[in-house]
């Protein structure tokens, strides 16, 4: 690899270790892969604002079914 390769890689790594600090520190309970795969997703062209939304309701849809999900007890 070229030094200049390499030096874009690097601002590649950093700048992605900021948005996940950034992203932690927001507490979006992002981890590292979610995290890549919605910067790529934005990088396509996604609004990012409607992926926050679909992220959302996911999570909301994720929550309900785990509520409604009958424990198993037995006495």
């Amino acid at each position: 690899m070229t030094s200049e390769k390499n030096a874009q890689v690097g601002q590649a790594r950093e700048a992605f270790q900021m948005m996940y600090q950034i992203s932690q520190l927001l507490c979006t309970g992002l981890d590292v892969e979610s995290l890549s795969i919605c910067i790529r997703l934005c990088e396509l062209g996604v609004d990012p604002e409607v992926l926050a939304t679909v992220i959302k309701e996911i999570r909301k849809m994720g929550e309900t079914a785990a509520q409604s999900k009958p424990t198993n007890l037995q006495s």
